[in-house]
């Protein structure tokens, strides 16, 4: 039997070797999992709505998709890094930190165990915020005859076929000083060729010599949720746009696609030409409180619109390059914290405004100047977080 021992021998070794290589592979990590992400740096910080938004933790093991939730990927920066906690020993592609652009859609990150045994694939993808939404088309417009002239007004149709007038413009007063002029020769006019469908048409025009009589030698193209007084035109001209419609919700942001073209020759109230200054288009909004202390109904007009106590929040674009092109433009709203007892009372109003010269309410501007806007969005705060 001896001459077996040393066969016997080498099976044991080899038993021995072949046991500890397996008990050495079970001690490297089979895990792949993700288990935080997050976005750090205060440059990144305005593209969330919440801080708290930029740092996601306990990542479930069955998740394939990590979301962040952002404020908007138009102004998402196109080069973002990703930070990943991972299980012990994993490795990741692409590398933690590694800067990607996410405004092109989801990037796919790879983590490999520590054994090298398997492999999850994870979806990371920059997701606007999902509101409730309300979008103006400006597909319906009437056109009405006053004084030999024609005009568009533009107006909404809920869901059950009902009109509702929220939308105004001073084609009423810009009538006053032409005859026999057609819709389309106004400051404000639909557009048959918008981003989709048709669109609205604003164009800044001489006012004529009845307008310089009066120090107005210019007329602006505008749209504005609210009201048109017609009787203050001439002698108080910025009581005529009366802003402000009732709302039952938290406005959040706007956006909507426009074409700017600046006139040739600004001037200013008295006409006389400004060598340099080129004129600007203007969009903005505000929400505000429609009572005051005594209960009285309170309106926003050319003077105040701006500037009265009673705004809550405010957007406005920053910036309206000139371009013949349709583009993206979008505002969001800042400034205080609706109350919910107000709010549930429609104790609230918002407007939207649009103008081809941004200083058209001083009657400062540019002849020509020809703002166009179609597909307008608002978005709302959740209902259930207000």
């Amino acid at each position: 039997m001896n001459k077996f021992i040393p066969s016997l021998s080498v099976l044991v070794l080899t038993l021995v070797f072949a046991l500890s290589s397996c008990i050495k592979d079970e001690l490297l990590n089979a895990e792949c999992d993700i288990v935080s992400a997050w976005v750090e740096g205060e440059q990144y910080a305005e593209n969330f709505y919440l801080p708290s938004q930029m740092h996601l933790d306990n990542i479930s093991t069955s998740e394939k998709e990590i979301v962040f939730t952002v404020r908007s990927l138009i102004s998402l920066p196109t080069k973002i890094p990703v930070y990943f906690n991972i299980t012990p020993g994993a490795t990741i592609q692409p590398a933690s930190g590694t800067e990607q652009d996410f405004t092109k859609g989801p990037v796919v990150y790879t983590v490999t165990s520590q054994d090298g045994a398997w492999k999850r694939q994870y979806t990371v993808v920059f997701k606007e915020a999902s509101m409730p939404t309300y979008k103006f088309s400006f597909e319906n417009y009437e056109t009405l005859e006053s004084n030999s002239n024609s005009y568009h007004e533009f107006f909404e149709v809920d869901q059950s076929g009902n009109r509702h007038n929220i939308w105004a413009s001073g084609n009423p007063g810009a009538i006053l000083i032409k005859y026999k002029s057609k819709a389309e020769d106004q400051p404000t006019y639909s557009l048959v060729d918008g981003y989709q469908g048709r669109g609205v048409c604003l164009n800044t025009q001489d006012a004529g010599s009845l307008g310089q009589m009066f120090g107005k030698p210019i007329a602006a193209g505008n749209l504005f949720m609210g009201k048109f007084i017609l009787e203050n035109v001439l002698l108080n001209p910025l009581k005529a746009t009366e802003f402000g419609r009732p709302i039952d919700r938290v406005p959040v942001r706007v956006t909507g696609y426009y074409k700017y073209r600046p006139g040739a020759v600004f001037t200013d109230k008295d006409k006389k030409e400004k060598p340099g200054r080129t004129d600007e288009a203007s969009i903005y909004a505000v929400f505000y409180r429609n009572k005051d202390a005594r209960g009285n109904d309170v309106y926003l007009y050319g003077d105040d619109v701006l500037s009265s106590p009673y705004i809550v929040k405010k957007a406005e674009v920053a910036s309206l390059p000139p371009t013949d092109q349709w583009a993206r433009f979008e505002m969001f709203f800042e400034g205080e914290e609706a109350d919910p007892k107000i709010l549930e009372a429609q104790g609230y109003n918002m407007t939207i405004v649009f103008s081809s010269s941004k200083d058209g309410a001083s009657f400062e501007g540019a002849i020509g100047s020809e703002l166009c806007i179609d597909e307008v969005e608002v978005s709302f705060e959740e209902l259930d977080k207000q």
